[in-house]
């Protein structure tokens, strides 16, 4: 009977542990993982890597894609390694870190579209919490400016793109919701109270028009630039007009739970909760499943799925959760974490071309990066779990 019982007694505490970790094998276990599969990234992209190709982005064919600097994408692998070094303080990855970094700095010039944000502030913004070099604040600060040249004060939006000028004269995607962040700080660090405003009419202006009743958004708004007026809803990414691009709904998510973070202005809260409530309501999210690229896609379940967008989600909701104390939000994201940590999802060392997550899709209507790793996906999973880690104090 004692033996029993202390079986029963040490099953129990097994089944706790597990509970309290996003997956079975704890939280330093995925930690000890992403480092091995680091470690042998890094051999692969030595492999391939040229003066201008610096940055890995996917595998296309077996072989890791890599991009120049100007690539919306280029900022995500050397956050990642700064991440890295978050989570293990191993000097090591800090250098790495900056080396993948410092290369970017001609990108705080680039106005040519809105993914300044993305490159700069996923690398630099990561880089000047571990250093006091003031020479990066100043790369971000001048970055920031140049995102703000993008502004129209009749639209009241940053503009996304200059091409595809056939299809709209002014494209705002709800993907730019992501690079306010970097306006946000620019103002905090220079007390330039102007970039606040454009981050603030930005997010207010696509809060009014990117949205459907039910919180579902919208890709691609085309705006008048003579008029600010409205004039097309489209997508580009999605699978329809009206349909729920997935990634695009994590963006939205990200996008006004940050935004509140930055302000603390109630709008930006409940815009927030109502998209959380919205994803919710899909039964992929709620039940921690890593969604299709689409909602609305066709032909699910024969349709390729979007760990990309399970990791924005994931660490979109992890944040909303710690302003709405919806328990909800807390433990879709949980699930959501688990299940990227998952077999499934989270690749054994020395595959998937040293990238952390498998089975992303870039733009399924253009045939591109379909089933695959992103660096982006990775991105947003360490972000994640470094949220998850911290809330438990791991």
């Amino acid at each position: 009977m004692k033996i029993k019982l202390a079986s029963l007694f040490l099953f129990i505490v097994v089944m706790l542990i597990g509970c309290n970790n996003p997956a079975s094998n704890g939280v330093q276990n995925i930690v000890d993982n992403v480092e091995a599969q680091f470690d042998y990234a890094l051999g692969e992209i030595e492999k391939v890597k040229t003066d201008s190709l610096l940055w890995p982005r996917s595998v296309e064919k077996g072989a890791i894609t890599m991009v120049p600097s100007k690539d919306w994408t280029s900022g995500f692998f050397p956050g990642n390694l700064w991440m890295l070094y978050e989570l293990t303080q191993n000097d090591k990855w800090k250098e790495l870190a900056m080396d993948y970094t410092l290369p970017l700095e001609p990108e705080k010039w680039n106005d040519d579209n809105h993914d300044i944000g993305f490159k700069m502030y996923c690398s630099f913004g990561h880089a000047i919490k571990y250093s006091d070099d003031p020479k990066l604040k100043e790369i971000l600060i001048q970055s920031a400016k140049t995102l703000s040249t993008r502004y129209n004060p009749v639209v009241g939006c940053i503009r996304s793109w200059n091409s595809l000028t056939e299809q709209w004269a002014y494209p705002v995607i709800i993907d730019n919701m992501m690079n306010l962040e970097l306006l946000m700080w620019a103002a905090k660090e220079t007390g330039n109270e102007g970039f606040r405003e454009i981050a603030i009419k930005h997010a207010q202006t696509t809060m009014k028009n990117h949205f459907r009743d039910d919180y579902s958004c919208y890709h691609v708004v085309g705006y008048n630039p003579e008029t600010g007026a409205a004039e097309k809803k489209n997508t580009h990414q999605g699978y329809a007009d009206e349909s729920d691009w997935t990634r695009g709904q994590g963006w939205a998510l990200y996008g006004y739970t940050m935004m509140y973070r930055e302000t603390g202005m109630e709008e930006f809260l409940n815009q927030a909760i109502h998209v959380a409530q919205y994803l919710i309501n899909e039964a992929d999210i709620k039940n921690g499943d890593v969604p299709y690229w689409d909602f609305d896609a066709p032909n699910i379940p024969n349709e390729p799925k979007d760990a990309s967008a399970a990791a924005v989600i994931s660490s979109a909701l992890f944040e909303l959760y710690q302003y709405s104390k919806d328990q909800e939000h807390y433990d879709v994201a949980k699930k959501l974490l688990d299940t990227m940590s998952s077999d499934d999802f989270f690749a054994k060392t020395g595959e998937n071309g040293g990238f952390l997550l498998k089975h992303s899709t870039g733009s399924k209507p253009y045939n591109s990066e379909i089933d695959v790793p992103l660096v982006y996906a990775d991105y947003y999973f360490l972000e994640s779990l470094i949220k998850y880690k911290a809330m438990h104090k791991i």
